[in-house]
């Protein structure tokens, strides 16, 4: 005897509810499962990045951190130079090199990102708490900035012929723009600022050897006994792991958007 597997009661229960009901119902703890998952995606590891009190202790380490953002801060600015010169280089084509191309960049924006929201991190925990928050408030807005303005070079060129590529390339043009500003900043007017001069010099007093460099920059010179353990060192081995996590996530996610056709 046939076993019946019909499933239509529960589909002729489901037609028969209020289709206002269907589409609310659920709706704000839908929203909030979402503000969760979106939490998890970073949460570990900026976990890594704002837990510095306890891996200075386990993992003392000598780092410029001024050369490690200068240079985060560089490699936004030269892989967001870089993507414009290879469309330009392949007019726009793609094809495997690209796309290897493509994925190298992207790539390289993880390492940078390890670079600079690592270092500043650190940086900042010497100083006024305003100042970390103020940062990662920045890092928390730069998602809603950047699509925004995607929006805007996208709609900007949306009737034009080959409007989609210039839009691309003026969004990246604009990206290259600030990711300049922000290193000129980090180089020449963020060093000078008198907070900014007092933290580091306390913080060196305190035998921070990693703000030497930072204070000379601020034409000030560091006390020539400090020799006290890192304050604001995740560890080499811990910062190679974390970049190296970045570099393989971000080539992943590649990967996966241009493999679906996103």
């Amino acid at each position: 005897m046939a076993v019946n597997y019909s499933v239509e009661p529960s589909n002729m229960a489901y037609k028969e509810e209020d289709p206002r009901v269907g589409t609310t119902k659920g709706k704000y703890w839908g929203i909030f499962i979402c503000w969760l998952l979106g939490n998890g995606c970073l949460f570990g590891f900026n976990s890594m990045l704002i837990i510095l009190d306890y891996y200075m202790y386990l993992f003392p380490a000598k780092i410029n951190t001024r050369l490690r953002i200068l240079a985060g801060y560089m490699l936004f600015f030269m892989s967001s130079l870089a993507v414009i010169v290879l469309d330009i280089a392949t007019s726009g084509r793609g094809g495997i090199a690209p796309f290897v191309g493509t994925s190298i960049i992207a790539a390289t924006f993880g390492v940078a990102n390890g670079h600079v929201q690592g270092g500043m991190t650190g940086d900042l925990s010497f100083m006024r708490p305003e100042f970390i928050q103020s940062f990662f408030a920045g890092v928390a807005a730069s998602g809603a900035i950047t699509s925004a303005l995607r929006f805007i070079t996208k709609a900007a060129f949306e009737n034009s012929q080959d409007g989609l590529r210039r839009g691309a390339m003026l969004f990246f043009s604009i990206s290259c723009f600030f990711e300049l500003l922000c290193l000129v900043l980090y180089a020449f007017i963020f060093p000078t600022l008198s907070i900014v001069i007092f933290y580091r010099s306390k913080a060196a007093s305190n035998g921070s050897l990693t703000v030497k460099a930072d204070l000379a920059a601020g034409g000030i010179k560091s006390p020539q006994n400090s020799y006290g353990p890192e304050q604001n060192a995740l560890g080499n081995v811990l910062v190679l792991s974390l970049l190296g996590g970045i570099f393989f996530g971000a080539v992943m996610d590649w990967l996966w958007l241009i493999g679906t056709g996103w």
